[in-house]
């Protein structure tokens, strides 16, 4: 189990993806870039409210007067109906049609984004007299390097915040959930670490599960760090938004390896053992060898989805292919283990251990079939709405799974009242360990 750890961790830090753009841009305006693709596109924002505002900061007038250069405005429905229509817009149609235009003549140069009934996606592009034009020689001149800063407003309604409307609230939830996690700290950490510090049957589940709880504490930090200094310059992080996602997903795969080792291992036990004999969890090869497929497959599948959308959020819309397979993932892992855990309560006896499985069950769905949930539910909210519905509920979600999976293994009433049942393996030990009452 730890090489297996050791290895997803190893492979998602060599294939870790470089960080999303900011909404503090820089780069260069380029004719070229503009000539090839009928407009450079800059980058895309999404304003709300009255007063929102597009600053740009340039060095070069001479250069940029001289290529008549402009920024370009589209709703992002309008470009969207652009690029999908049938009646072949030219270049120069295309550009006409922008909802808002500024030319590039100044050092700095603001412009107003006023009057958006709801909060709406712009898309941001350049161009200048060379774009429509087939002769690239012409193009060949200096590029313009500049800085733009896409802003909101504000409570108080002043253009001064710099997160889309897809991320407000994100910055304050992180400080609470930081700010939950840190009380509970206080609170629990000590019996918590004197209940793995002395073994006994469950000392591996624990060790697992509150290594999973310690990265996803690690990533809610990690993102509220990031998310502080983003609400100051528009940048942030970078590597603390990637050093989150890193954390989440190692938190998914120890979970993922713990639920699967528990429940294939109960399966195989049952099937080898007699039914009187309580169900406990082998190290078997196959046991071992299904865990480690699936994990490793939901890891090849996590990195993809990273690769393929780089924006500092760990979890996402699923509007491409890898998201789509993680769902289906979750959802036969949910189903798959949910009948699995099915046949041994029908058969179980005893109400005591019939209940430790149902309990245990509702935490292994939670945990895999919110996310799914959550995305088909989110369809009913705005597009910018979406990605904050899913990262909220998820976190939210998971977190009371392991709740639920903690008061279950270090609860003193019903697990102990369970193992004390008989005084043969427990359920959840390893096949080699104790095969003695637990002693915390």
């Amino acid at each position: 189990m730890g090489g297996l750890r050791l290895l997803a961790v190893a492979l998602t830090c060599c294939w870790w993806p470089q960080g999303s753009q900011s909404k503090t841009l820089r780069g260069s305006f380029s004719s070229i870039a503009a000539q090839d693709a009928q407009g450079q596109r800059i980058g895309h924002f999404e304003f709300h409210g009255d007063h929102a505002l597009l600053c740009v900061r340039i060095n070069n007038i001479a250069v940029a007067v001289g290529k008549e250069a402009k920024l370009y405005l589209f709703q992002a429905q309008e470009w969207l109906k652009l690029q999908q229509s049938s009646h072949g817009y030219s270049c120069s149609e295309k550009l006409s049609k922008a909802q808002l235009t500024m030319t590039v003549n100044q050092t700095e140069h603001n412009l107003t984004v006023s009057q958006i009934p709801s909060p709406q996606t712009w898309h941001v592009f350049y161009a200048d007299k060379y774009t429509c034009q087939d002769d690239k020689e012409n193009s060949q001149v200096e590029d313009i390097p500049f800085e733009m800063v896409l802003l909101n407003p504000d409570a108080e309604g002043n253009p001064f915040d710099h997160f889309s409307a897809g991320e407000s609230g994100l910055h304050e939830f992180f400080f609470l959930l930081v700010l939950v996690y840190f009380v509970i700290a206080c609170i629990y950490a000590q019996s918590l670490w004197q209940a793995i510090k002395k073994g006994g049957p469950m000392h591996m589940i624990l060790k697992v599960l509150t290594t999973a709880l310690l990265l996803q504490a690690g990533s809610a930090l990690a993102n509220y760090i990031h998310f502080s200094s983003y609400s100051k310059d528009g940048i942030g992080v970078p590597f603390m938004g990637s050093l989150a996602e890193f954390f989440d997903i190692a938190s998914q795969i120890q979970m993922l390896y713990l639920l699967l080792s528990l429940c294939m291992g109960w399966t195989i036990v049952r099937m080898k053992k007699s039914q009187s004999r309580p169900l406990q969890w082998d190290s078997t090869p196959a046991s071992t060898g299904i865990a480690v497929f699936i994990v490793m497959t939901q890891s090849v599948l996590l990195l993809w989805e990273q690769f393929e959308d780089t924006s500092h959020h760990s979890y996402h819309s699923h509007h491409n292919l890898a998201g789509i397979l993680l769902i289906v993932l979750r959802i036969c892992l949910a189903l798959s283990l949910g009948c699995g855990l099915y046949q041994i309560i029908t058969v179980e006896r005893s109400t005591l251990k019939r209940e430790f499985y149902i309990t245990f069950a509702k935490g292994c769905i939670l945990w895999f079939l919110c996310h799914p949930v959550l995305a088909c539910i989110s369809v009913i909210f705005s597009d910018y709405q979406r990605d904050k519905v899913i990262t909220i509920g998820v976190i939210l979600c998971q977190s009371v799974s392991m709740v639920i999976l903690y008061r279950l293994f270090l609860s003193h009433s019903l697990y102990w009242e369970v193992s004390s049942l008989s005084s043969v393996t427990l359920p959840l030990t390893i096949s080699s360990g104790h095969k003695s009452r637990p002693h915390f």
